[in-house]
């Protein structure tokens, strides 16, 4: 959550945070694991974009220093990031290309290239909003990161609507799935159009 008048989130919780992320990820490489690494800043709250911006920035910075500091070979970790986007209770919206513009130049001053690859979380957006703003993100590239999507909501929404709990519409609702899924798969390609929505 981020609210400025209250100082949210401080230093100190940034920092413990990234603290303990860093030794999940270490310990899951002691372990054989590929650790997912998710220091998500949420669009909770009324904050504009470039609050979250700067909010964002400091959480992946301090991630960083700390992952180095655990020695976590950064090659072997993927990373489960937030996009840039305003506050939901914030009254405004942002365009895809704004989304886009703002988060791979978050990237860009604080992700190693090294990382073996984002994998966004939707955070709360809503399906398509999801799929938009990670299109017009691999749009704008050649990117030095490999970016694609870790959804929840994003991609059960749908489904879910359509199954409705209902036996006869689990049909339906592997359908939805399968569109959602392919909706995101030409998205992490800039591949995705409005239009496709449509053909479902």
């Amino acid at each position: 959550d981020i609210d400025v008048a209250r100082g949210v989130p401080s230093a100190t919780s940034i920092g413990s945070n990234a603290h303990a992320l860093a030794r999940y990820a270490a310990l899951c490489q002691e372990a054989g694991i590929v650790p997912i690494v998710e220091p998500e800043v949420l669009m909770d709250g009324a904050h504009d974009i470039g609050t979250c911006y700067e909010i964002s920035k400091a959480t992946l910075t301090k991630l960083y220093t700390e992952l180095y500091a655990a020695r976590v070979v950064l090659e072997g970790t993927i990373l489960k990031p937030n996009m840039v986007l305003a506050g939901k209770k914030s009254g405004s919206s942002s365009s895809p290309e704004e989304v886009a513009e703002k988060t791979i130049k978050l990237f860009r001053e604080t992700v190693p290239a090294a990382i073996g690859g984002i994998a966004f979380l939707s955070g709360g957006q809503s399906d398509e909003e999801a799929t938009a703003n990670l299109n017009a993100i691999n749009a704008i590239g050649p990117h030095p990161w490999k970016l694609t999507f870790s959804y929840g909501r994003a991609l059960q929404v749908a489904p879910q609507k359509a199954w409705g709990g209902k036996a006869a519409n689990v049909a339906a609702a592997q359908a939805a799935f399968a569109h959602r899924a392919h909706m995101n798969h030409l998205a992490a390609l800039g591949k995705w159009q409005p239009e496709l929505e449509q053909a479902a």
